[in-house]
């Protein structure tokens, strides 16, 4: 498994297991295959109406490298119960949108997330998620559901890793970032309904997230709202999801004999706009977060990665000293107001980052 690979923005791929239950993207073959960050599609925008450019990679400076672990046995599930858990992964799917200024020197992005508590809590990538430390200088964000997605919700950053900014700060300036998905995590909390008459509902659906790691070879489903292959005015009113059946192809770890990172070979899935979206088993547990994958040539040929829930637990409880489960039971409001403090100081790494 290559170290490096860069961010996802768009949609596609197809694998030997799978269906789509809305929208397929098309394979197109290239000469190079690179590796990339399965995260959000990137573009000079400020409002829907422009132009969404794909999002491809961040660089880590991270030394550790994700190797192989030793591989055991998977079961064999019913395929209805597979379908069932596919169904529950996309009631809970999000688009994650983020407009920048123009000449602001951020790329305007796409990206997903899963909604992982009936709070409102949505899982995402660090990478995606780092935008809303710039509200304040004019991004703004909304997250979309639906098939197509449309506007819902507005949301607040409620966790994302000290770590990660400190070391991949210059991401959102790099052309074509890389990285290994490491700590490349993070969650925001929904706050309000974008329509005047609505209020949130009093429970969200949302898929749990595992406590196990899943072994090779287990069966899973798949949901991202990836987009490499749209124009800006069909993401802004045509994105539909993407739900994939497959099966983990192989287990790494960055440091320890765990389940870090998972592959899941190439499908509709591997495609930019697919950051920040989820692999559930059969149970309807969310096993895994889409981080990286390669971005050229044929959907089928590329190769996709997500870090384990196991491993966002572990590092979760490692930079704050708490169990995932107790932030995960906080009300939304909480959540962002705990982790409040520690926003200008992320944010300064940012603009300073935008400013070399």
């Amino acid at each position: 498994m290559d170290r490096v690979a860069p961010y996802l923005g768009i949609v596609a791929a197809l694998g030997v297991f799978f269906f789509v239950i809305t929208h397929v993207g098309v394979a197109i073959p290239s000469p190079s295959n690179m590796t990339a960050i399965v995260g959000s599609s990137q573009a000079e925008l400020t409002s829907p109406t422009q132009e969404i450019s794909s999002d491809v990679a961040t660089t880590s400076s991270s030394s550790e490298q994700a190797v192989p672990v030793k591989a055991s046995t998977a079961r064999t599930v019913d395929p209805a119960k597979l379908h069932a858990a596919a169904s529950k992964l996309n009631s809970a799917l999000v688009n994650i949108i983020c407009f920048a200024p123009k000449k602001s020197g951020v790329h305007s992005i796409s990206g997903s997330g899963v909604i992982v508590s009936k709070n409102g809590l949505i899982l995402t990538n660090a990478h995606v998620a780092q935008y809303l430390l710039l509200v304040d200088r004019g991004v703004s964000c909304d997250i979309r559901t639906g098939s197509p997605a449309t506007s819902t919700y507005r949301a607040a950053l409620a966790y994302i890793p000290t770590a990660w900014v400190q070391e991949n700060s210059a991401v959102l300036t790099t052309e074509l970032p890389r990285g290994t998905g490491e700590r490349d995590f993070a969650f925001l909390a929904i706050t309000e309904s974008t329509q005047a008459s609505s209020t949130l509902p009093s429970a969200f659906p949302y898929v749990p997230l595992s406590s196990a790691a899943p072994v090779e070879g287990t069966p899973v489903a798949i949901a991202t709202y990836g987009a490499q292959f749209l124009e800006a005015r069909q993401i802004a009113s045509a994105l539909f999801p993407t739900i994939v059946l497959s099966t983990v192809k192989g287990v790494f770890t960055f440091l320890d004999n765990t389940i870090d990172v998972i592959t899941l070979g190439g499908s509709a899935a591997a495609q930019e706009g697919s950051s920040g979206g989820g692999v559930v088993d059969a149970n309807g547990n969310l096993v895994g977060t889409i981080t990286t994958s390669t971005v050229k040539g044929l959907l089928t040929d590329r190769s996709l990665s997500a870090i384990t829930a196991a491993y966002i637990r572990t590092e979760y409880a490692r930079e704050t000293g708490q169990p995932l489960d107790v932030f995960l039971t906080k009300p939304t409001v909480t959540a962002v107001a705990d982790f409040a403090p520690q926003a200008p100081a992320l944010e300064a790494l940012l603009v300073g980052a935008l400013r070399r």
